[in-house]
């Protein structure tokens, strides 16, 4: 397959790139794919090259570039995947989260587009220069996000977006599936179809830059060296090659890790309340704990994650200090930090912030009240 070329915007200065929150980034000069792959944690990686079930991304490693960074804070879907897309942190385009306080009403509001995002996407910026873009997510929630930008005037026309979740009878036919063959939100098939999507975008040349993000579901469930897990990264792999098969440049990342999260000796999660436990002891309605992990898909996590904000009631500010030291004094608590030095530490926008974090230990999450949170979901296959 010859290289796709991308095309002149009339009225731009064609210097072969654009620039985004202080960064350059070429235009492709041949097909480029960026595949996300979520809950990708390391381990997977390591686990399947050991197994010899990961012939193509094991190329990669030894052949391409390969390292282990650092994801952005909180360490989940949305930030780190709109971090992808605008490389930069969640204090620069301020999606630091799936759920909020609205600092102006103080309600509590889910993030279900892209109306937080601030500035543009790197998506957006090559499309404006007339290349054809396509972003494919398995998730619907970031589909609404990752079409930041795309649907301008301007852009609409060299743009697909749109998600295995929502997927069309028409899009289903056109990948060789019928009605029903998209997948469940709780299955691996919601990811792949996202990758068929991708080879199937580049087998008929319809764009030159690709970006694909999957659902962490099978990582949530099984562990790395699992059967079920070595049978969805394979299935990844194979698809990867295929894509380089084309003639594709291809980048593969995650935007978070995984942990095991349960008690060693009664596989329930290992999880502290800490809305619970600080109304114990400061009183009832001192604080509200916010769950930025929290989003439509609770068998995934419960939402319970490694990271939540707490939001002191105005009564009660002058306790904020002793909070954060009765929260230290947790065996699930990694660290705690005031509003200001979360946001510092973590580059993440100060007015998103609680009045402070909490942070978990590797090995534990947190949650705010137990009673809002359904642990049954977290059972079963």
């Amino acid at each position: 397959m010859s290289s796709i070329g991308y095309m002149k915007q009339p009225g731009t200065d064609n210097d072969g790139q654009i620039t985004l929150h202080g960064k350059t980034y070429k235009l492709p000069s041949q097909p480029t794919v960026v595949v996300c792959i979520d809950g990708f944690d390391p381990a997977y990686l390591d686990r399947g090259i050991a197994d010899g079930i990961l012939l193509t991304m094991q190329s990669f490693a030894e052949q391409g570039f390969h390292a282990t960074a650092d994801a952005a804070m909180p360490t989940f879907t949305n930030p780190n995947n709109v971090s992808i897309i605008t490389g930069a942190p969640t204090s620069v385009h301020g999606i630091a989260g799936n759920y909020f306080i609205d600092g102006a009403t103080g309600e509590e509001v889910m993030v279900v587009d892209d109306s937080l995002l601030r500035g543009s996407t790197i998506l957006a910026e090559i499309a404006g220069r007339g290349v054809r873009v396509a972003a494919i997510t398995a998730k619907d929630k970031l589909r609404r996000i990752l079409a930041h930008g795309l649907n301008e005037v301007e852009t609409k026309e060299r743009s697909i977006c749109w998600s295995s979740q929502c997927a069309s009878a028409d899009v289903l036919a056109w990948l060789g599936k019928g009605k029903g063959e998209g997948g469940d939100a709780y299955s691996a098939e919601l990811s792949l179809l996202v990758l068929d999507a991708g080879v199937k975008i580049l087998e008929e040349r319809r764009a030159e830059l690709l970006y694909l993000t999957l659902s962490d579901w099978v990582q949530h469930k099984h562990a790395p060296g699992s059967p079920a897990a070595n049978e969805f990264m394979s299935a990844i792999d194979a698809r990867l090659k295929r894509l380089v098969d084309l003639g594709a440049v291809v980048a593969v990342t995650g935007d978070h890790g995984m942990n095991d999260k349960c008690d060693d000796e009664s596989g329930s999660p290992n999880v502290l309340f800490a809305q619970d436990e600080l109304e114990e002891e400061f009183g009832h309605g001192c604080a509200r704990v916010i769950c930025p992990i929290t989003d439509p898909f609770v068998k995934h996590h419960g939402a319970l994650g490694s990271f939540v904000r707490v939001h002191v009631s105005e009564a009660h500010t002058a306790n904020i200090e002793d909070m954060i030291s009765f929260c230290e004094g947790f065996a699930q608590v990694g660290m705690v930090l005031a509003k200001k030095e979360a946001a510092r530490v973590f580059e993440m926008p100060e007015d998103h912030e609680g009045d402070f974090v909490i942070v978990s230990k590797k090995n534990a999450v947190v949650g705010s009240k137990a009673i809002e949170h359904d642990l049954s979901s977290l059972q079963g296959p």
